[in-house]
């Protein structure tokens, strides 16, 4: 279960080559993924649900490492849902490029020996689609859809460090993350299942369970 599925380890520093990360609650994500997961983009900025968490092997215990998170468009065009075929169609290229952002996670830096304890959870990543954002948060444009990448980067003590920085880092992309930015939720059944599977919308559950 253990995916190592770095973007290329030759050349690699050796603290960062084995390096091997595991999407947690990849049944989940899968099961959206099938549906055409879509995320809330708003201006205050919106958690991500699945969140992204992974677990991490092959890091070196006594060394420094960050972690952090990307995303990237997937494609060059902007969509829109058609509701009768519950299908999303092309509608023309894509809105120039938000601001790219990276999310570090809060706990960076910190020991390999830490960052493979437990399940390493970026719930403090927040998405918007406000341009001005000054929250740090990931800007992304809605109706566009994105890859969200995961990188461990090895803190490099040399002085010259800067040098090997290309060396010093092993990227992670699970493609069942990919996702739709939306303002809303368009397919009424990742409605259903973001209500069903997230311990945050109980809110918004009918009284009885369907059997």
């Amino acid at each position: 279960g253990w995916a190592s599925e770095g973007l290329g380890s030759s050349g690699k520093n050796r603290r960062v080559c084995h390096a091997a990360a595991r999407l947690e609650m990849g049944s989940l994500w899968e099961e959206f993924n099938r549906l055409g997961t879509e995320m809330i983009v708003t201006k205050a900025g919106r958690r991500m649900f699945p969140t992204f968490q992974v677990k991490l092997s092959g890091l070196d215990p006594l060394a420094d490492y960050v972690l952090l998170m990307d995303f990237i468009p997937l494609d060059d065009k902007r969509y829109r849902y058609a509701f009768h075929s519950s299908s999303w169609l092309a509608a023309g290229r894509a809105d120039p490029a938000a601001p790219g952002r990276v999310h570090f996670h809060p706990d960076s830096p910190a020991k390999g020996a830490q960052w493979m304890r437990q399940i390493v959870s970026f719930d403090k990543l927040k998405l918007t689609n406000n341009l001005l954002d000054d929250n740090g948060h990931i800007i992304l444009n809605s109706m566009h859809r994105y890859q969200p990448r995961f990188h461990v980067v090895f803190v490099d003590p040399r002085r010259d460090s800067e040098r090997f920085a290309h060396q010093n880092f092993k990227s992670f992309s699970f493609p069942e993350t990919q996702f739709m930015a939306v303002t809303a939720y368009q397919n009424h059944r990742i409605t259903q299942l973001k209500i069903a599977s997230n311990p945050f919308a109980k809110g918004f559950r009918d009284g009885d369970p369907e059997p």
